[in-house]
């Protein structure tokens, strides 16, 4: 239990810290780019201006540390139940946070502090509460295949609708980028030909290939969510995808448990983590429609 919390932090600070140097990348990226030039009709993020984005030092060092926090997160959640991993790996929204303030100038508001206050309250509560992880194995193939299509079905309905609505899709961009990463956290969990180690049975297994497909698109996702909305806000969205589910799924079909008598502190700290994340992506969402409209202004001044 302690190596698998201790796994999970590490995850957590690998991906807050990610976040804010690609959000620093992407934004920087933006500015030498005159956006205007490299979006879509409908206002969302080009593929070149992403990928201009992608090649920024900020961004290819944060993007070193996603590698490292999903190696980190992949073995966390073979260690302890979805709900705890997941939730602790999500915290890394407080490490985007404060960062942010560092980094990108963002000025959180007390409101904002006391939902990260509530978050640190509800990992603690999941913390003492947890118990044995289920083992995972002996999933149905058809399990598997059902998993790799919903990870298809995600990321290919995330991208368009990015391409499509444009700046106002930030907040879902978040969130389906963060369901992205709960399906991967799930397919780690039922992979087979891991213990004992079977390469045969790990490349016949669609659970790879949704691990793949979901990683690399909630990627995607994540970055044009960067791009074009607040930070803290698309990282709280991707908090609440990448927690709620996968900690359904572990309790109800793959035997998480909690401590015997503390399952209603798992539920309360589990519920009070969701709750404080959804409040910082409200109050992020607010953040950046404040700094979004000034930016406006400016596109749609005349040059003198």
């Amino acid at each position: 239990m302690l190596i698998g919390l201790v796994t999970a932090v590490a995850a957590s600070v690998c991906y807050g810290t990610g976040s804010v140097l690609q959000a620093v990348g992407s934004r920087r990226s933006a500015r030498s780019d005159a956006a205007t030039t490299a979006r879509t009709q409908y206002g969302g993020p080009s593929l070149s201006s992403t990928a201009k984005a992608a090649m920024t030092w900020e961004f290819i060092v944060g993007t070193v540390l996603d590698f490292v926090g999903f190696a980190l997160g992949a073995l966390a959640a073979r260690l302890l139940p979805l709900f705890l991993s997941q939730t602790v790996i999500s915290a890394n929204l407080i490490i985007t946070a404060v960062l942010s303030v560092r980094l990108l100038q963002v000025r959180l508001t007390r409101a904002e502090w006391t939902s990260i206050g509530v978050v640190c309250a509800a990992l603690v509560l999941l913390a003492t509460a947890a118990g044995e992880e289920g083992s995972g194995h002996g999933t149905p193939i058809a399990t598997h295949w059902w998993l790799l299509a919903i990870s298809l079905a995600l990321m290919a309905g995330g991208t368009l609708a990015v391409r499509l609505v444009g700046p106002r899709a930030a907040i879902l961009a978040g969130l389906l980028s963060g369901l992205g990463f709960g399906a991967l956290g799930v397919g780690v969990r039922v992979l087979n030909g891991v213990a004992p180690f079977d390469p045969a049975a790990m490349l016949t297994d669609p659970a790879l290939y949704a691990i793949v497909t979901a990683g690399v698109g909630g990627m995607y996702l994540h970055t044009v969510a960067l791009q074009i909305g607040s930070v803290n806000g698309a990282t709280a969205a991707l908090v609440v995808g990448e927690t709620v589910l996968p900690g359904a799924i572990g309790v109800l079909w793959l035997g998480d448990a909690s401590r015997p008598g503390l399952a209603w502190m798992a539920m309360l700290g589990f519920v009070l983590a969701v709750a404080g994340a959804v409040a910082v992506a409200w109050f992020g969402g607010a953040e950046a429609q404040v700094e979004e409209q000034p930016q406006q202004e400016a596109e749609l001044t005349p040059a003198r």
